[in-house]
C-alpha cells in the first residue's frame, strides 16, 4: 500500500521533482565544482529545506490571496506575506542551524551568531525563492486561465452549433407544419367536394362522408394526451361514430345516447368516452332486439357519472381479452387525471350484459355562467 501511494505521489509530482533535482544539482555540485567549494551534507539538507519550504508555502499563501479582495487589498496583503515569509526564513534558519548542530548534521561552530551577515545571507535566499515561487503561481494561473478561455470557446462554440441546430429545427418544423396545414386543407376540400356530389345522389354515402371528415377534423386538432377537452366535443364525436355505424350497417344498430345536466364548460379527459363506445361496437352485441346498447351522461351536483351498458357478443369471443386492454388504459388515464378522486367499475351482470360506471367531481368553472 505505501508503494502504491509512493507511485501515485511520483505521478502528480514527479515534473516538480524533476526541476527540484536539476536546481539541486546545478547548485551543489556544478557551482561547488567551478568554485571548488563545496559545504557538509548537513548544510545541504537544512539549506533545501528552509528554501522548499519557503516556495511552496509562500506559493499556497499567495493563491489564495489572489482569488479574493480588490487590487489594493491584495497589494497591502502580498506585502504582509512577503514580510512574513522573510521573518520566518531567517527565524527557521537559524532554529534548524542549532538543531543540526545538536544532533550533529553539521558541525558546532561557537563563533556563529545570529549576526548581519546571516540575516542579509537568509535574506537574500528568501527574496530568491519568493521571486521564484511568483513566476510559478503567475505560470500555472497563466495556464489555468488559457484553459477556462479554451473552455469557454469550446462552450460557446457547441452553443452555436446548438443554436444553428435549434434554428435548423425550427425551418424543419415550421415547413412541416405548413404542409401538415396544407395536406389537411386539401383533404377536407376533397371531402367537402365529394360529400357536395354524393348530397343529391347518395344521402347516406354522404352522411358517412361528413361524420368521417367531422371526426378526422376532431383527431387533427385534438389536444395532447395529457390535457382535459370540452365533453361536450367528445360527446359530439360520439354522435359521429354511432352514426357512421348505422349507416354502415343499414341503421340495425340498436344503441341509445342519453346525455342529463348542463355540459357547457365541462372539461374531461380526452379518449375516455371514445375507448368505451368503440368497445360496446367492437365487443358487444348492438343489434339485440329487445336489449338495446346504452350510454348514459349525467352531470349533476359537481357529480359526473358515465355509464355505458351492452349486450355481451359471445361470438366474438377471445377477442375479449383486447377489450380489457381497453379497459385497462381507461384506469391508467382517470388514474392519471384524478387519482384516487374517481371510481371506476366494470363487471358482467346475470344478463350478460357488460356494464362499466366511471364517477368522478368534475367542478364546471363555468357554471355561474350557465345560470
Amino acid at each position: 500500500m505505501n508503494f502504491l501511494h509512493l507511485k501515485i505521489f511520483y505521478e502528480k509530482y514527479k515534473f516538480h521533482l524533476l526541476v527540484w533535482s536539476l536546481y539541486i544539482v546545478y547548485e551543489v555540485f556544478i557551482l561547488g565544482l567551478t568554485t571548488n567549494r563545496f559545504r557538509e551534507p548537513g548544510a545541504y539538507l537544512l539549506v533545501y529545506i528552509v528554501n522548499i519550504l519557503t516556495f511552496y508555502t509562500y506559493g499556497f499563501l499567495l493563491k489564495k490571496i489572489l482569488k479574493t479582495g480588490s487590487n489594493a487589498l491584495k497589494i497591502l496583503k502580498v506585502t504582509l506575506l512577503i514580510t512574513v515569509i522573510i521573518f520566518a526564513y531567517v527565524v527557521s534558519t537559524f532554529l534548524l542551524i542549532i538543531l543540526f548542530e545538536k544532533i550533529s548534521l553539521i558541525k558546532t561552530n561557537p563563533a556563529r551568531s545570529f549576526d548581519r551577515e546571516l540575516i542579509l545571507s537568509c535574506v537574500y535566499r528568501s527574496i530568491l525563492f519568493i521571486g521564484y515561487s511568483t513566476g510559478y503561481v503567475y505560470i500555472i494561473k497563466s495556464f489555468q486561465d488559457q484553459k477556462k478561455v479554451e473552455a469557454l470557446e469550446r462552450l460557446n462554440l457547441i452553443t452555436q452549433l446548438e443554436k444553428q441546430a435549434l434554428e435548423n429545427d425550427l425551418v424543419q418544423s415550421q415547413n412541416n407544419y405548413l404542409r401538415s396545414q396544407i395536406n389537411p386543407h386539401f383533404l377536407f376540400n376533397t371531402l367537402n367536394f365529394i360529400y357536395n356530389d354524393a348530397r343529391k345522389k347518395a344521402p347516406m354515402a354522404a352522411d358517412a362522408i361528413m361524420n368521417l371528415a367531422e371526426m378526422m377534423r376532431y383527431a387533427l386538432k385534438r389536444p395532447e394526451a395529457s390535457e382535459m377537452v370540452p365533453l361536450s366535443e367528445e360527446i359530439e364525436q360520439i354522435e359521429h361514430l354511432i352514426n357512421l355505424h348505422k349507416l354502415r350497417t343499414a341503421n340495425t344498430i340498436n344503441l341509445e345516447l342519453e346525455v342529463t345536466g348542463d355540459l357547457f364548460g365541462l372539461r374531461f379527459p380526452p379518449l375516455i368516452l371514445l375507448t368505451l363506445v368503440e368497445n360496446i361496437f367492437k365487443h358487444g352485441n348492438v343489434s339485440h332486439s329487445t336489449q338495446p346498447a346504452l350510454i348514459k351522461i349525467v352531470y349533476e351536483k359537481d357529480n359526473l357519472h358515465i355509464s355505458t351498458i351492452n349486450m355481451i357478443n359471445d361470438n366474438k369471443g377471445k377477442q375479449t381479452e383486447s377489450h380489457h386492454v381497453g379497459i385497462e388504459n381507461i384506469g391508467k388515464r382517470l388514474n392519471n387525471f384524478y387519482g384516487n378522486d374517481y371510481v371506476f367499475r366494470y363487471y358482467k351482470d346475470p344478463l350478460n350484459r357488460y356494464i362499466t360506471e366511471i364517477e368522478v367531481t368534475v367542478i364546471n368553472p363555468m357554471a355561474r355562467l350557465n345560470r
